[in-house]
């Protein structure tokens, strides 16, 4: 009896505890309200480790060290307003929970880290058991994280990273994809999935419907990388969020030609933007860290000068955010 009594107690908190995920978005500090994200760049880095999944420690690098050389590069964001960072480093690419900590706390920005694995550059990032694992197993691993916090912090993460190849998805890459589709029926977390051209972004959708998740709980992260702006507007009014984060890389880009022809199309209301950029790379010595700042400093003065209002200029960095990363179960026909 007494081992009921705590079985349905342990139930009844797990179930209060998603609950309260409900509806919010999940900070490093904390759960927010969607109205508190604020101005927000929808995916960035502070460090990064390329030296892979067989290399990787946390180890790799000095932490104070990373301090000094990220924050001045966040500070700098309060010039702009910027109230929310979502950093997209994954799981054995640099991810350090306890490092963001710092930096929230010393900044005062909202900052949002993930659960994942990230299987491109031909699965340098994956250790190898996880190569062997089936879907269901991988997205056990995510549901963890997101139900008992990250490495023993209970850092929870507030949104799925994940990563394939350009080009048509490999059997491993399907599988990455179909975790993250299983882990957000979970969790209500939104899958942001490093993709580039719209090849594969397809082929991604195509499984999250053979599971049952809408594309409303997808980001086609780089699709900057898609030549055919057709292919983001069809994705667009399919629900897809269509983020265009190249903006630390490509100058040509900040023209804003892109956004205005979205924007003609009526699917602004489904795009997210930022720089990619960043970032303090310990296993590149001496690298330069790109700034936050392109989108400030050159998009938003060229979009103006092209007739954006200051309303769509919030729609893409507040509003749309906001939407994007609201834990919620997006499931087709209802589904459960």
């Amino acid at each position: 009896m007494r081992y009921i009594l705590v079985l349905l107690l342990t139930t009844l908190l797990s179930c209060s505890e998603e609950g309260d995920h409900e509806g919010k978005i999940i900070t490093i500090n904390g759960l927010v309200n969607p109205s508190e994200l604020g101005k927000t760049l929808a995916h960035e880095h502070v460090l990064v480790d390329f030296s892979g999944a067989a290399n990787y420690h946390p180890e790799n690098y000095d932490h104070q060290e990373a301090v000094e050389k990220i924050l001045p590069e966040l500070l700098t964001l309060e010039t702009y307003g910027v109230k929310t960072l979502v950093e997209c480093t994954p799981l054995f690419v640099g991810r350090d929970v306890k490092l963001l900590k710092q930096l929230a706390d010393s900044t005062g920005m909202q900052i949002l880290t993930n659960t994942g694995f990230y299987g491109a550059q031909n699965n340098k990032f994956i250790p190898e058991h996880v190569l062997d694992m089936p879907a269901e197993a991988i997205a056990e691993f995510y549901i963890a994280e997101f139900e008992q916090g990250i490495e023993g912090t209970g850092i929870k993460p507030g949104f799925i990273k994940t990563a394939v190849n350009r080009g048509k998805l490999s059997e491993f890459h399907q599988t990455l994809i179909r975790a993250a589709a299983i882990a957000h029926k979970s969790t209500g977390l939104t899958i942001m999935a490093h993709t580039g051209p719209a090849i594969a972004a397809f082929e991604e959708l195509e499984i999250l419907k053979e599971e049952g998740v809408s594309p409303e709980a997808f980001i086609w992260t780089h699709a900057s990388d898609e030549k055919d702006w057709k292919n983001l507007v069809k994705a667009a009014q399919m629900g897809v969020w269509v983020s265009l984060d190249k903006y630390g890389w490509n100058e040509k880009h900040l023209e804003g030609d892109a956004l205005v022809y979205l924007k003609n199309q009526g699917v602004l209301d489904r795009i997210l933007i930022s720089h990619d950029a960043g970032w303090y790379a310990p296993s590149q010595p001496g690298n330069d860290f790109k700034s936050y700042t392109n989108i400030f400093q050159s998009l938003i003065p060229n979009l103006k000068a092209k007739g954006f209002t200051e309303g769509d200029i919030n729609q893409l960095l507040i509003s749309n955010p906001a939407k994007a990363f609201t834990v919620g179960k997006r499931l087709i026909n209802n589904q459960n």
